[in-house]
């Protein structure tokens, strides 16, 4: 399996007895897949078999199809439908008198469905399938190339992402090795502050029960046993390809919960600035799973 993207853009063309078909197909980041498809007027029956072709080929991202019709003359057939036109115009009115709603202007009539319809509807029964055919074919050409630019997005992300890993697996090797002197800094610490406040010096029992319990306090072995496991179940991740976006998205969340808890433990200077620059750095993570599918 290969990573993807979730931006990419194609356009594919063909012409026939049925004229010229055009298709835009483009997409963009998203948390699940949403199909946003425009079609000319009189190929409804098509929606669905391209809605599928959509759902075969992605898992997230916003998609938008828009297919284009000309005739074979290259002029419009394009009319008004007056009747249509004075029906919606008719059921707006009452609310228009009353005050309620502004009138709609000629282009927001003219947007309304079954207000321009198509002359062109010679086409006979198989003229009609043969086109809508051939439509279904000329998206499914263009939602190859988006999907090939997804991928191409993705194969882009795979060491940005795995950058980012890297850094924090040396964040981590630095934290751990805070982390082993910890116990000993803490009782030095412990036992400086209590020389300076007694000057008769202190049980070394009790000094040595209070610095273990601050070092329990301030133990982050366990928050770095964790980055770990998240590192390697990253990584594995990126490696299976896409579908991973959300896991990996609910991973930095992960990462991003493990780092805080290491700041608040912290008790160094050194590993409170570690465990900021690991935040940092889990944030620009997530920024890049955003574009991942």
């Amino acid at each position: 399996m290969t990573l993807s993207g979730m931006t990419g853009f194609a356009r594919a063309e063909r012409s026939g007895a049925y004229g010229s078909i055009s298709v835009e197909a483009r997409s963009v980041n998203g948390k699940g897949l949403d199909v946003r498809l425009r079609l000319p007027q009189g190929l409804d029956t098509v929606e669905t078999p391209i809605r599928e072709l959509a759902k075969a080929r992605f898992n997230r991202g916003s998609v938008s199809i828009n297919v284009t019709l000309a005739n074979p003359e290259g002029e419009s057939a394009a009319r008004i439908d007056r009747a249509q036109l004075e029906a919606y115009i008719k059921a707006t009115q009452d609310l228009v008198d009353k005050g309620g709603v502004r009138a709609a202007s000629v282009g927001e009539l003219l947007a309304l469905k079954g207000v321009i319809t198509s002359e062109d509807t010679a086409l006979d029964e198989d003229e009609a399938k043969a086109r809508d055919a051939a439509v279904v074919e000329v998206v499914e050409t263009a939602l190859d190339d988006l999907k090939a630019a997804r991928l191409e997005e993705g194969s882009a992300l795979i060491s940005v992402l795995n950058g980012h890993l890297e850094e924090i697996t040396d964040l981590r090797a630095q934290a751990a090795q805070c982390a082993a002197a910890m116990p000993d800094a803490i009782k030095a610490r412990l036992q400086a502050k209590l020389d300076e406040l007694m000057s008769g010096g202190v049980d070394p029992d009790r000094l040595a029960q209070e610095a273990a319990m601050m070092a329990v306090k301030a133990d982050v072995r366990e928050e770095l046993d964790r980055l770990k496991a998240h590192i390697d179940s990253a990584h594995a991740l990126i490696d299976g390809g896409s579908p991973c976006g959300r896991k990996l998205d609910f991973l930095s969340q992960e990462f991003n919960r493990e780092a805080n808890t290491l700041c608040s433990k912290s008790a160094d200077t050194q590993l409170t600035n570690i465990g900021l620059a690991l935040k940092a750095t889990v944030d620009r993570l997530r920024e890049q799973v955003q574009n991942v599918e």
